[in-house]
């Protein structure tokens, strides 16, 4: 099966995985800068070290987090709209405009992360995975 829809789903997965690197070369250094040894911690998340560590190093593991919540909808209805064989036009398109969203929020939210624009940048994104899913529904159900 060869559907467009799925190639703005590989960028996004490359993407989080790039955004994974930024975080681990940024936060393991901080964590040393604040005498944080890895090897003598136990248990805890991520955002124990909110406070700890400067913002903007958090702001990296912050952006992953979120790459690991709603883009997940993303994938599944990705994959609906594949199987589906309507993946390719429209719907190919307002999934590339997602993960080109997705990837300004993650660059915002990890250098400036001013809240109102990076909003914005989540708020439209959404609207696009809203589409996505009314075509998907409209695919899987009338289709």
């Amino acid at each position: 099966m060869h559907s467009e829809i799925l190639k703005p789903m590989v960028v996004l997965i490359a993407w989080t995985i790039l955004m994974l690197v930024w975080l681990v070369v940024t936060r393991l250094p901080a964590m040393k800068a604040a005498g944080i040894d890895i090897t003598k911690l136990t248990g805890g998340k991520g955002a124990d070290a909110d406070g700890i560590l400067p913002a903007s190093t958090q702001w990296k593991a912050h952006n992953y987090n979120h790459l690991m919540e709603q883009p997940t909808l993303f994938y599944a209805v990705c994959l609906i709209i594949a199987v589906s064989g309507t993946g390719n036009g429209m719907n190919a398109w307002i999934a590339w405009t997602y993960v080109g969203l997705r990837i300004v929020h993650s660059i915002w939210q990890a250098t400036v992360n001013k809240v109102s624009i990076r909003f914005l940048l989540f708020a439209l994104s959404t609207l696009c995975l809203v589409a996505l899913t009314l075509h998907a529904g409209m695919a899987v159900f009338h289709g």
